[in-house]
């Protein structure tokens, strides 16, 4: 593990860890006095001490393998030497739970446990309880100590994890929040202007065909009315291309009609069987835009209603343009519910309010038809405006 990646709670008892062996060595090299078992405690230290300074054994999951395999067996020979290289058995058995997978580490901290007991044994020293308590009582709070930490490591992970995602989910959905607003004030925008605006264009050029036709012939006054319904004219097409460049996205670059085949579209996730239809019914008309604007987002709300709730395999949209309206039905083989009781309900009906109130106002109305186990069919009637027939 790369130093510099420790946290400061590792980085201390990585600390506390080198000075334990330093301490241990030397005790045991102290009470070896000379020969063997000094510069058998020397040689482990050396080796313990190129584990803390090479690169590999930090980057090398083999390297730290081979490193330990090393160390336990310097460990091995300063035991032979002395009794008192029991002692670093401890700082050994948090190194091997460390370095080591548990199915391997587990096994290996019992082996350093029992060759400690057996050392002290093999140089005569006297028995007592102590002798194999110690070592195993460290085995068991170093193995307790390595995987509680590391039980809790993962922890903090998941839950780091569940954070970085629920903020990346916020996120996400402010942003789609935000891109909601936009269309929606744009959709306000685009209906005030049309109801507003280009109707009052459309009536003053209306009135001024009339004072026109009401002019006796070669009147003065003609030409000045002439002047002023161009001007109506033009900027009701300009309020109109004002309308229009306000539409949803889905409308900029084809009809209605083609946003609705869009719509259904087979989904690209698996989990989502269904199967759509897309039909028109009669002579299609331009309508205005809030008009398409209503018949879309009614259209789309229905549908993903369809997806999300109705668990249907298939459906069918379509729009049929009539002599003074134009309907939209989307009619599924799902689940079905209770209209009734769904209203009612505090989840409020899935989008339908939204539904019937984008359908009336611009005078329309709105039915949903559905009961278990019978599907659902949804329908919007929107009279024609005047000027706009099949």
């Amino acid at each position: 593990m790369d130093p510099r990646s420790l946290t400061p709670a590792l980085r201390a008892l990585r600390v506390c860890l080198h000075l334990l062996m330093a301490g241990l060595l030397a005790l045991a090299a102290v009470r070896a006095g000379s020969g063997a078992g000094v510069g058998l405690a020397v040689l482990t230290g050396a080796v313990y001490l190129s584990g803390a300074v090479l690169p590999s054994v930090r980057d090398s999951q083999r390297a730290a393998a081979l490193w330990l395999a090393a160390l336990c067996a310097s460990w091995l020979a300063l035991l032979a030497a002395t009794p008192d290289g029991l002692w670093v058995a401890f700082p050994l058995y948090f190194l091997q739970l460390h370095l080591l997978p548990v199915r391997w580490a587990l096994p290996a901290v019992a082996l350093t446990a029992a060759a400690a007991v057996l050392s002290y044994v093999r140089h005569g020293a006297p028995l007592n309880p102590g002798v194999f308590i110690g070592p195993l009582l460290g085995a068991a709070v170093a193995v307790a100590t390595v995987l509680g930490y590391q039980a809790l490591y993962r922890e903090s992970e998941r839950r780091r994890r569940m954070v970085e995602e629920l903020i990346a989910t916020r996120a996400e959905l402010a942003a789609a929040e935000r891109h909601a607003g936009t269309l929606a004030e744009r959709e306000r925008l685009a209906r005030e202007i049309h109801d507003t605006l280009a109707q009052g264009l459309s009536s003053i050029q209306l009135l001024l065909r009339a004072a026109e036709r009401a002019l006796p012939e070669g009147s003065p006054a003609a030409g000045h009315i002439e002047g002023a319904r161009r001007a109506a004219q033009d900027n009701l097409a300009e309020a109109r291309r004002f309308v229009r460049a306000l539409s949803p996205p889905d409308l900029e670059h084809g009809s209605l009609a083609a946003a609705l085949e869009r719509l259904c579209e087979p989904s690209p996730d698996p989990e989502v069987p269904l199967r759509a239809r897309f039909t028109v019914s009669g002579t299609p008309v331009e309508l205005p835009t809030p008009y398409e604007v209503a018949l879309l987002r009614i259209a789309q709300s229905a549908f993903a209603n369809t997806v999300r709730h109705a668990s249907a395999a298939r459906a069918e949209i379509t729009l049929s343009f009539m002599d003074a309206s134009v309907t939209l039905d989307v009619v599924d083989d799902g689940k079905g519910f209770d209209p009734a009781l769904l209203s009612s309900s505090a989840e409020g009906g899935f989008g339908l309010p939204a539904m019937r109130s984008r359908a009336e106002s611009l005078g329309g109305t709105f039915t949903v038809e559905s009961a278990p186990g019978q599907g659902t069919a949804v329908a919007v009637s929107l009279p024609l405006p005047a000027g706009v027939s099949t």
